[in-house]
């Protein structure tokens, strides 16, 4: 599996997490999911060049003129909620996607940390030979990952499949290195290396959620 770790390439993701990490600047909502869209946009176009395209013959009002367009049809999906302002970064640049998605959360155990993650919404379309991104914020531990996916194939098997998050622990790539496709990508803006007793990443940011949508009952 090939892992693009942002963190290693001097950009504009670089600002970007620090304004997502920073207790200072991740208390504005609007900002908090600005940037989660704007880091969106950056690996959407990075992603656009690892895809096939195709020679098409258009008309301009002076003559005909052979350009390229995408020949894999991409399907963006998003494990909601906190999925979404980061699915809409990926939109704006593959606005002609399909999309789909998916609930996954946390069901936490009436004593300690322990939780199960459960699915109980899915919208897709035919994913058969197809190129999957699938798009969250934060992966902690791989789990929910993992089930989205398990999910997702029951609209059928994708051809290639890009995994996008902002910030992944060391566990999670591990957890997702044996879990999928040996041919998937993985895109994370950063690799952070501890997981607590609450599977938060540590330091990490966060939960993602609350800070882009507010905090749930």
């Amino acid at each position: 599996m090939e892992i693009i770790n942002f963190d290693n390439i001097n950009s504009l993701v670089s600002r970007y997490m620090l304004e997502l990490r920073s207790v200072d600047i991740q208390k504005d909502p609007m900002r908090f999911r600005t940037n989660l869209h704007r880091i969106g946009e950056i690996m959407a176009y990075e992603i656009s060049r690892r895809l096939d395209y195709k020679k098409v013959e258009i008309s301009t009002p002076l003559g005909p003129c052979e350009c390229h367009d995408i020949a894999d049809q991409v399907v963006l999906a998003t494990i909601l909620r906190a999925g979404l302002p980061f699915h809409e970064g990926f939109l704006k640049f593959f606005d002609h996607a399909e999309n789909a998605f998916v609930s996954a959360y946390r069901k936490y155990k009436e004593k300690g940390d322990s939780f199960d993650v459960l699915i109980e919404y899915l919208a897709s379309p035919r994913l058969d030979g197809k190129t999957l991104i699938i798009v969250d914020p934060m992966l902690a531990t791989g789990s929910s990952m993992e089930l989205a996916y398990k999910a997702l194939l029951t609209k059928g098997v994708p051809a290639k499949i890009h995994i996008a998050s902002v910030i992944a622990s060391s566990r999670s790539v591990d957890y997702v290195k044996s879990h999928f496709p040996e041919s998937t990508t993985l895109w994370v803006g950063a690799i952070d290396d501890e997981v607590n007793a609450h599977s938060y990443i540590v330091p990490g940011l966060g939960d993602a959620g609350d800070l882009a949508y507010g905090e749930k009952d």
